[in-house]
């Protein structure tokens, strides 16, 4: 009997890490497509081993309806060929792009996963713009699944969709793997002690350095508590993007002059980095359900966060972190300060801060979630007229 095919889509390459760990599951019961943009990313899933077919359609990442136009009709060309049972998308304009060339290929089952939303923080034309092509891409889907509860309730409480949505076991779309990011793991151990500055409070952020990330204020909260605190450390893990969100002047300046900001660009592994941190920062302006804060609970770090989606889900007050407003530079620096000079709390927050992790977010139960929906889905008959 032949497999059912499915296509798993995302805008970019890079991108292609949300589906990689699921993969062999994926192709024991599926004939599995990718398909997403030229670019990095692609070795990384053919490194898995996993037989898949690969289909490259470039999407611009941000608005451009000419090259929208040209991959629309592309990616109906590849729908229309490829005739699959359902369609499953991520990423905002793969969302967009893919829901619509499935819609209008009469693929039966179209699946679309929000693994954040960018209207919430947007303003005037930009965010009218940003909730009718999500609006759009809900309107062509047959089932959508929010990340995390967060994003839940953005979609249903602004009118994006008023279709029955739910939320995938505890959240997250990929989950961890919980046996690599392993704080024991002797390896990692060695090459943390590498990277281990023992006098000095080390915080780590994780992530791109734009503006929406909150680096600026970070890096100002940073600055004023190592004026008071000369043994404190920042490491900054990450690429920046200065031609999509640039830092400000005053950001870069300290950047650059600031011996305590050592930022060390983009890892392949950013186990032994976690390892050899004292504390983890994600301040960011928006997230759907950030990886990066799963990683570092695994790795046992206590956390400081903004107080939006998905990051609000996996920390809890005062159990395995402490949650701040975001765009506040104040609130973070007072909570960097309690961090580095009250130990007590400290150690009471990494102590929980792995069991609360594995009870949610194993890579296996977020697999296993995601498989039963797709049985769920794909015999459900008439899908096509949701």
């Amino acid at each position: 009997m032949d497999k059912v095919k499915v296509i798993r889509a995302c805008t970019a390459a890079q991108s292609l890490g949300f589906v990689e760990g699921m993969m062999p599951q994926l192709a024991q019961r599926y004939e599995v497509v990718l398909l997403s943009s030229p670019g990095e990313g692609w070795e990384e899933v053919e490194c898995t081993g996993v037989p898949f077919k690969r289909v490259e359609v470039a999407m611009e990442r941000h608005i451009s309806p000419w090259k929208d136009l040209k991959a629309l009709v592309r990616l109906v060309k590849v729908m229309r060929r490829e005739r699959p049972a359902m369609v499953h998308s991520m990423t905002p304009k793969a969302g967009l792009l893919c829901m619509m060339a499935a819609w209008m290929s009469k693929v039966p089952v179209r699946v679309h996963t929000f693994t954040g939303l960018v209207f919430p923080t947007a303003t005037g034309m930009t965010k009218k713009i940003l909730m009718a092509t999500d609006w759009l891409t809900c309107a062509c889907a047959t089932h959508v699944i929010p990340e995390g509860e967060g994003v839940k309730q953005d979609l249903l409480n602004n009118g994006i969709t008023k279709k029955t949505i739910k939320v995938l076991g505890h959240g997250s779309c990929k989950g961890i793997d919980l046996d690599y990011f392993d704080p024991e793991d002797t390896k990692v151990k060695a090459e943390a002690e590498k990277l281990r500055k023992p006098e000095a409070f080390t915080f780590i952020f994780i992530g791109r350095l734009v503006g929406d990330k909150g680096i600026n204020e970070l890096v100002e909260a940073f600055a004023r508590l190592n004026k008071e605190i000369p043994a404190t450390r920042l490491i900054l893990v990450g690429r920046e993007e200065q031609e999509l969100d640039p830092l400000k002047p005053e950001t870069l300046e300290l950047l650059d002059n600031l011996k305590s900001i050592e930022a060390v660009g983009q890892q392949t592994d950013v186990r032994p980095w976690l390892l050899a941190a004292d504390c983890a920062v994600l301040p960011s302006y928006r997230e759907g359900f950030p990886n990066v804060v799963l990683e570092a609970g695994a790795m046992g770090l206590p956390q400081i966060v903004t107080d939006i989606n998905g990051s609000r889900e996996i920390i809890t007050e005062g159990e395995n972190g402490t949650i701040v407003p975001p765009r506040s530079a104040d609130a973070l620096y007072c909570a960097m300060l309690r961090m580095a000079t009250t130990p007590e709390w400290r150690n009471k927050l990494a102590a929980k801060a792995r069991p609360l992790i594995t009870s949610c977010y194993d890579h296996r139960y977020v697999t296993q979630s995601l498989l039963d929906f797709y049985d769920e889905i794909l015999c459900t008959e008439d899908t096509s007229k949701d």
